[in-house]
């Protein structure tokens, strides 16, 4: 009995360690961020060119840039069933290229915008994700100066987070995640000296896949959940 014991433990201990092999070929379910977006004018750009016929003709001839945020990253399971990225940007008036000063006085410092957007069948590698704003964000508002990147997986567990700034009084890369600006109330809630909203609350920042900049490297972008 005793020997039929040991064998038993013989085999439970080769199952486990067969086990802990699969293991370590299936990697878990992870991500890493290679290339955080750019902030600034190092984010904007002039659009793709569309060679097309127009029965009206160009209603604007000088070039009008885009913001455009983008982030490289690596999974490393087989595939991945889903990630959902949440962008928070922020930008600053005070950049804006088509306002005046006096303009620009009547407007709160800052605007803040935030967008989700969820990839699926995602396979192992390295892959993009991006969103976007219209020229007219860039004219009117200004740069995106803060930018904050969250990534979750299907069950909604974090397995991402980090953000960057140029502007004064938001910490870039904070151990503390309550210090993150779209979680800090010191930041998002915060007033002017006469009274009036530090920061303004906009909608606008489309998934790339909405706009003329899908038609630029269609294969490093996966499947977006609709």
């Amino acid at each position: 009995q005793g020997v039929r014991m040991s064998n038993g433990r013989r085999r439970a201990a080769a199952q486990d360690a067969a086990a802990a092999a699969d293991a370590r070929q299936q990697p878990l379910e992870r991500v890493t961020v290679d290339q955080f977006p750019r902030l600034g004018r190092l984010a904007t750009f002039e659009p793709p060119k569309v060679d097309a016929g127009s029965g009206i003709g160009k209603c604007w001839t000088k070039p009008r840039k885009w913001i455009v945020l983008e982030a490289k990253y690596t999974t490393y399971a087989k595939w991945t069933e889903r990630l959902t990225f949440t962008w928070h940007v922020m930008l600053e008036t005070k950049t804006a290229t088509e306002k005046s000063r006096d303009d620009r006085a009547k407007m709160a410092p800052y605007s803040y915008l935030s967008q989700s957007v969820s990839y699926v069948n995602i396979p192992q590698g390295t892959h993009a994700a991006s969103v976007c704003l219209p020229p007219s964000f860039l004219e009117r508002y200004g740069e995106a100066n803060a930018v904050g990147l969250v990534i979750t997986n299907a069950s909604g567990e974090e397995l991402y987070v980090d953000c960057e700034s140029k502007i004064r009084g938001i910490v870039s890369h904070p151990r503390n995640e309550a210090a993150y600006f779209w979680k800090n109330p010191d930041v998002m809630d915060a007033k002017t000296k006469s009274g009036e909203p530090f920061v303004e609350r906009r909608e606008g920042l489309k998934d790339r896949s909405e706009t003329i900049w899908a038609m630029v490297n269609p294969n490093d972008y996966e499947t977006v959940a609709k």
